[in-house]
């Protein structure tokens, strides 16, 4: 058997060369478990607001978006943001209350909100229970996948939006105004 030797320097570009594509393998977002018609399972969380928000207390009253997002200050988050901060009348014309939710602590959301001049909730999942029950966790990051559900007023969810295309809050208004006329 023939021994081989290689130069140390040829040694050490295979190992970067594969440990670079390791690191480059995409992570794949979760698939929320949830459908449409499931009941949305309910929620206590800080909020930028002051007081603790509870998705149950809308029950009855009006539909809620539920707008997960991985975390304050990025580029997806500041455009998807900054469409709800937009056309946050369209929401509310249909009877829409707008939630956001991320697993950043409540000081750096309410300092985001503020800087977006943001009149509608950022909510903190900092222990990630919620973005866990919703199924939207990626825990080898620690973040939510992007992920919108649309609850109507019986807690009920009507529309979702996981991903990119949940950047495009029009699902989600189109989803909140087709509740409104229904009602």
């Amino acid at each position: 058997m023939k021994h081989m030797t290689f130069p140390i320097s040829t040694l050490l570009l295979a190992v970067v060369a594969n440990t670079g594509s390791l690191f480059a393998q995409a992570v794949t977002p979760p698939k929320t478990h949830l459908k449409i018609g499931d009941p949305a399972p309910d929620f206590t969380l800080s909020s930028s607001t002051g007081k603790p928000i509870h998705l149950a207390d809308y029950r009855g009253k009006q539909t809620v978006v539920v707008a997960f997002f991985p975390a304050a200050f990025t580029g997806g988050c500041t455009k998807e943001m900054t469409a709800y901060t937009a056309d946050i009348e369209k929401f509310r014309e249909s009877g829409a209350q707008v939630l956001a939710i991320s697993t950043d602590n409540q000081p750096t959301l309410n300092h985001w909100a503020g800087e977006l001049k943001s009149d509608y909730p950022y909510l903190s999942d900092f222990m990630r229970k919620v973005s866990t029950e919703y199924g939207v966790l990626m825990p080898e990051r620690g973040v939510a996948n992007r992920t919108t559900f649309v609850v109507d007023k019986e807690g009920k969810i009507q529309h979702i939006d996981e991903g990119t295309s949940a950047v495009d809050i029009s699902g989600a208004a189109t989803a909140c105004s087709r509740l409104k006329k229904s009602s």
